[in-house]
């Protein structure tokens, strides 16, 4: 490691410690000597200065709390000295300009990708079920337990050889500590080849609920329905629901008037009976996996990707390593004509001015202002705040306060102006960076993304965390090698270098971009789809931070 501590920003008056430091270590930075008062675990913060009640703390260069006790220069920042502050925000004309990154390297790159009738590009091909309404999430398992040892989809056969192991040496009297997981590892048998996964979109939604749940709903399953990554459709409804097939049929033509995969619908109340119901479902859905089969992956140019970036199990590396290298690596793309989905508006307190003064159309900045300020005032009168983001584990790590937690957050999106703000399930339609809003909650977050047309996503993380999406690729991105090596299971790609100061941020970037690319080719496959983590929450536009 080249430096024990890191000042992120010229204006800052914290240090962020890069690794342990004792009670009492003298650290010299640009001259001057620090001497620590209290221990200093890696990755959290200290005061450069003393300070008293009032004044104010900054780093990324953007005021981030102000001090609630007297604090010394060498002292811990901590939930009991520090209190969550932001700069307040409005828009103003701004003469943003941005100089795009060399992307010579990768100017004449492709990506084997999946090609739809209306044009866009999937970096995967699915066939996804869809339930209108709860009641039919057992339908759906029943479904899908066929399905997947059937057809070679199951993650779970492994685990089911396990058992049988165990089984056999217990009845045995044998030793059980001497089966091994990895001796019953099932073995590749898909049927169709060209078929990445069945998928399955069980959600408690469609019925019981307000009629706006039930709306927001019909929109988030057409765009499910509406994916790139997604060849073909069964849905199943019951019939009596509130969320009825014909509202998302009109939410579906609305979203594509050009739609034309093949869509099969199944109403349980008009069926003969439950097994005759989920019969014809597996013989037609069946049927239409025999032809998208015979779809195969040809090359695109890499302005086809459109990539999400979130952050989740964050850490106080996350806003340093991780973040900025994916933001880097969307960069890159933005640069390329592709398409960078930025989420989460409860991590983007803070850096609310920064993100409007790059929005280009002052309607779409306003958007933004309308959407932020809309979502705070629903938390502040549930009893909560932006302010109550950060988890405990959050805390722990050294993310502090939200606008310390956010202003690490935003480096995910990069530098480029912003060309579009989409609500929930809107579409993302030009190239560039867009703002999404959806709740920082990981799974809301990434199912809003993929709503919003992310063909991939990178996701990171510096505590780790095991969330995937089930018609969206996501990659795991570690802000620190300790956890690429305690889990390396989920981790896909390590940061640590960074830290270490072995790799520079745009390094980093563009090794992170070569990995979507392979990605976005079925040439690797990220670890989370492999483990078909696929986590599906709908946001019901309730108080979600």
């Amino acid at each position: 490691m080249k430096h024990k501590v890191l000042q992120i920003h010229p204006a800052d008056n914290v240090l962020v410690a890069l690794t342990n430091l004792k009670a009492g270590e003298e650290i010299v930075f640009k001259g001057k000597t620090y001497t620590t008062v209290e221990p200093i675990p890696g990755k959290h913060k200290f005061y450069m200065q003393d300070m008293q009640p009032g004044e104010t703390v900054t780093m990324y260069g953007l005021l981030v709390g102000t001090i609630q006790q007297p604090v010394k220069s060498g002292m811990r920042m901590s939930t009991e000295n520090i209190k969550h502050a932001a700069t307040p925000y409005s828009y103003r004309p701004s003469h943003f300009s941005w100089t795009a990154p060399d992307v010579s390297a990768f100017a004449n790159r492709t990506f084997n990708g999946y090609h739809r009738s209306d044009g866009r590009v999937g970096t995967a091909n699915y066939w996804l079920f869809i339930p209108t309404v709860f009641c039919e999430n057992r339908n759906l398992d029943v479904i899908r337990e066929a399905l997947h040892n059937e057809l070679g989809y199951a993650v779970t056969e492994k685990y089911k050889n396990y058992t049988r192991h165990l089984l056999d040496e217990y009845k045995a009297g044998g030793d059980l500590s001497s089966v091994s997981l990895e001796a019953a590892t099932a073995k590749e048998n898909r049927v169709f080849k060209n078929i990445d996964g069945i998928k399955f979109l069980n959600h408690q939604g469609g019925c019981g609920g307000i009629r706006q749940d039930a709306a927001i709903l019909s929109k988030l399953l057409a765009a499910y329905a509406d994916h790139p990554n997604v060849g073909g459709i069964t849905v199943l409804s019951l019939g009596c629901q509130n969320l009825q097939v014909n509202d998302f049929m009109k939410d579906l033509k609305e979203r594509n008037p050009k739609f034309d995969k093949p869509l099969f619908i199944y109403e349980q109340q008009q069926s003969q009976s439950e097994p005759q119901l989920i019969a014809d479902a597996i013989r037609d859905t069946f049927k239409g996996l025999t032809e998208l089969n015979k779809l195969e992956r040809t090359p695109a140019p890499l302005s086809q990707l459109c990539l999400g970036v979130k952050c989740g199990g964050s850490d106080g590396f996350s806003g340093i390593s991780a973040n900025p290298a994916v933001g880097h690596c969307a960069d890159l793309l933005t640069a390329l004509g592709g398409k960078v989905l930025l989420a989460e508006f409860p991590e983007l307190c803070g850096v609310e001015q920064e993100l409007i003064d790059r929005t280009k159309d002052e309607a779409a900045a306003k958007k933004f202002i309308h959407l932020m300020q809309t979502y705070q005032e629903q938390a502040v009168n549930a009893g909560s705040g932006f302010h109550m983001n950060p988890s405990p584990g959050n805390i722990k790590d050294g993310l502090i306060t939200d606008a310390i937690k956010s202003a690490g957050a935003a480096k995910k999106g990069g530098t480029s102006p912003v060309v579009d703000v989409l609500d929930y399930t809107e579409p993302a339609v030009k190239p560039g960076l867009n703002l999404v809003c959806t709740p920082g909650n990981d799974v809301e977050a990434t199912t809003g993304k993929a709503a919003s047309g992310a063909t991939l996503i990178l996701f990171t993380t510096g505590l780790g965390t095991p969330t995937g999406n089930p018609v969206c690729p996501v990659i795991k991105v570690s802000t620190n090698s300790q956890l690429t090596k305690r889990m390396n299971d989920i981790i896909d790609i390590d940061c640590g270098p960074v830290v270490e100061g072995e790799k520079t941020i745009e390094e980093m970037g563009e090794q992170i971009l070569e990995y979507c690319i392979r990605a976005a080719s079925g040439e690797v496959i990220p670890k989370a789809v492999l483990l078909n983590q696929d986590d599906f929450i709908p946001w019901k536009r309730g108080v979600s931070l």
